[in-house]
């Protein structure tokens, strides 16, 4: 492990492997060790800047408060980007994580060179209708994903083992299938628990998604077309808050695309650092509507794959 100075001086922890300018990947969880994250596709071949958050793994929680959550965590990736002795950021968040690279994009629009946000929750951001419950009726019947459905409904403990249980349990829910890689996967990376709590602290300002339009890096929103945790019509509206914007909703994927599609999400991920635009499905841009129907729409990309690949 790597440390630098957060934005208190408190040493924080981060991973550096690969070669070339670095992309800085933030874990979700909130507050999971990013020992999940693996190889992450596309990015594997990349100089991996692999951030351990605060509470997370070697880095320690501020003492106070308002530091560990996601808006303010947004200060200690700009600590970061002067440590790397860049200019700007190639940002690569998944899940919770996505939030403090939103935070860091609103609070330093100038200082992003790229913006790749994977399986986000966005319902704090847009106001359009959460089609989780569409996405889990397609399961209904299934009774690995039945049982974890409602031990998520049950909620959490309060120990950082007992949470960790809890997410693992519940694991079936945040993938497209239910097979052994995926079953691996789910008992990778840790919680913690108090992190998690003060990660999310400190509300964002009431302007937050009007602050987005100021970003004018590329920005590459991924959703999966069987996330049933986070769901895809939000994550595809939210990639319209940035001029540069653009969706990629990943069929037969759940939460973690790179497990469940692995293929089709390193094409995704390599596109989009390498610079190319996503692929359009059929000449035309699809999105994802509340009714179960597909609509035209300017920059959204839906990328068809074979479901048989698990």
């Amino acid at each position: 492990m790597t440390a630098y100075h957060g934005s208190d001086g408190e040493q924080l922890s981060f991973s550096d492997d690969g070669d070339g300018a670095p992309v800085v990947m933030l874990p979700g969880g909130a507050a999971r060790h990013p020992d999940y994250l693996a190889d992450f596709g596309g990015v594997a071949d990349r100089r991996r800047i692999t951030v351990q958050l605060r509470g997370v793994g070697d880095s320690p929680m501020s003492a106070t408060r308002e530091r560990n959550s996601w808006w303010r965590q947004a200060e200690d990736i700009a600590a970061l980007r002067d440590h790397l002795g860049v200019d700007r950021l190639t940002i690569v968040a998944h899940s919770a994580g996505t939030r403090l690279a939103v935070a860091y994009a609103a609070q330093y629009p100038s200082d992003v060179e790229r913006l790749l946000l994977v399986t986000p929750p966005a319902g704090y951001l847009v106001d359009v209708p959460d089609d989780t419950d569409r996405i889990r009726d397609r399961r209904r019947g299934d009774p690995e994903f039945e049982a974890a459905l409602l031990r998520l409904s049950e909620g959490p403990s309060d120990s950082d083992a007992e949470f960790t249980a809890w997410h693992r349990s519940a694991g079936a829910v945040g993938y497209a299938s239910w097979g052994p890689r995926q079953i691996e996967h789910s008992r990778v990376g840790t919680w913690n628990f108090a992190a998690v709590r003060q990660f999310f602290s400190v509300p964002p300002p009431d302007d937050l998604a009007g602050r987005l339009a100021e970003v004018a890096a590329p920005v590459l929103v991924v959703a999966g077309a069987e996330d049933a945790l986070t769901g895809v019509d939000q994550a595809v509206a939210m990639a319209e808050l940035f001029p540069h914007g653009e969706s990629s909703v990943i069929d037969g994927s759940g939460h973690y695309p790179w497990i469940d599609q692995p293929e089709a999400f390193a094409e995704v991920v390599a596109d989009f650092l390498a610079g190319l635009r996503g692929r359009q499905v059929d000449g035309a841009p699809l999105r994802p509507c509340g009714d179960g129907s597909r609509k035209p729409v300017g920059r959204h990309r839906w990328h068809q794959v074979d479901r048989r690949v698990r």
